[in-house]
């Protein structure tokens, strides 16, 4: 099936693919809330553990395959981190030096992470920056060399608090260091349909990159990709949130109480991060606050991406939504319909506050309409404490891209 990103030019698609990679990065800010009211704090810290350990191997791969940069040394794993969610580029200011195909090291000018939760105190932050980061970090490297290490040089509570940069740490491949195992959950995430998802390969005849098989870079040339590129990595992208998602829904699950449980929390999280990704990239295309500008952005915002995923069709004013794969894995589209209006109302209604929406149909076979309302909606709660991170209002800065030579 054709990408709903190919109607997009070239020039739209190096806007919307940092626009998207930011965006899953946000996806925690929506879901741990959740986990911290039904769980607690500390088992906030272990669902985010499984969360990213369980999906980032299994994603990394993917962007790897697709863009032709797959090996087993440090450079490949910096490429990976540059299309990653967990590091979206400028919010999470990652800086790269190499000394070798076995060692390297990295820094962050601004991590927008740590911004966001210093204000709720050292515990928080430890928690991320060392319990959190700790075993991802390796779950993310291992899917290049599972003798791959990163160890830190400094890192939060930052001491003293203006403390620049943020953090730094060593990145070491040595056939000394016993392989590191994958994370239990990545077997369970791997059986999801979204994980063998098949994209259409790059068409290499076009202007542009087709792939990331040379140097490393400081930062990433997204206009520099051709058309066709871009179109795959912004789908890869969607499928990193799925993942994740598919991960994050794994680790609640072991924790719910009961289905019921499970499900609310799943659609809070979609509610939030839905409404903050519709205006970001309603901000970013230059979209009307109108019927049609809403629609368009149900068009390509991630709860209805990949098209090979999540079966749906624009026409007439009207979105029809049809059973697909993305039902089979509960994934996002499934915890929305004319039962549950809440996150698709996110989302128009962070395009207007004036717009609403009617649906009908069955849970997984629905049609819905963008309405205009009398009067201006109240932002809900769930977009409210999505705002509450940085991201969410971030404005990229134009830069300029060189190649990372050893040092």
């Amino acid at each position: 099936m054709d990408s709903r990103y190919a109607q997009l030019t070239r020039a739209e698609l190096a806007v919307l693919v940092p626009e998207l990679l930011l965006i899953g990065h946000l996806i925690d800010r929506s879901g741990m809330p959740c986990c911290i009211a039904a769980f607690g704090r500390e088992e906030m810290t272990q669902i985010a553990i499984e969360e990213w350990a369980g999906a980032s191997p299994i994603y990394t791969r993917r962007m790897q395959r697709a863009l032709r940069f797959e090996g087993n040394d440090v450079p490949t794993i910096f490429k990976g981190l540059q299309l990653d969610i967990g590091a979206p580029p400028q919010f999470m200011d990652f800086r790269y030096s190499v000394q070798d195909p076995g060692h390297g090291e990295f820094h962050l000018d601004h991590c927008g992470a740590l911004l966001d939760l210093e204000p709720f105190g050292p515990d928080y932050v430890r928690a991320m920056c060392h319990d959190i980061e700790d075993p991802t970090f390796d779950a993310t490297a291992v899917a290049t060399n599972p003798r791959a290490q990163m160890r830190p040089l400094h890192r939060p509570p930052r001491q003293p608090s203006d403390r620049h940069p943020h953090c730094a740490w060593t990145v070491t491949i040595d056939e000394s260091y016993a392989k590191a195992e994958a994370s239990p959950a990545v077997a369970v995430v791997r059986n999801s349909r979204v994980a063998e998802l098949v994209l259409a390969e790059i068409d290499r005849s076009q202007e542009g990159a087709a792939d990331y098989s040379g140097p490393l870079v400081s930062d990433i040339d997204f206009p520099g990709f051709s058309h066709s590129a871009l179109v795959r990595i912004a789908d890869e992208v969607c499928v990193q949130m799925h993942l994740l998602v598919q991960s994050f829904q794994h680790a609640v699950r072991r924790r719910a109480t009961s289905e019921g449980q499970l499900a609310g929390i799943m659609t809070r999280q979609l509610t939030g991060i839905a409404g903050i990704a519709a205006e970001r990239i309603a901000r970013a295309l230059g979209l009307p606050g109108d019927e049609s500008g809403a629609l368009r952005v149900l068009e390509l915002h991630p709860l209805l991406n990949p098209a090979g995923y999540v079966t749906a069709h624009f026409g007439d004013g009207v979105l029809s939504v049809q059973p697909s794969p993305a039902h089979e894995d509960s994934a996002w589209v499934a915890r929305c319909g004319p039962g549950s209006l809440r996150p698709l109302q996110s989302i128009v209604q962070c395009v207007s506050p004036l717009l609403d929406v009617e649906a009908a149909g069955p849970d997984d076979s629905w049609a819905l309409q963008v309405t205009r309302r009398d009067e201006p909606a109240e932002e809900l709660a769930e977009v409210s404490v999505t705002r509450l991170s940085g991201g969410a209002a971030f404005v990229f800065r134009t830069r300029g891209s060189i190649p990372l030579t050893p040092v």
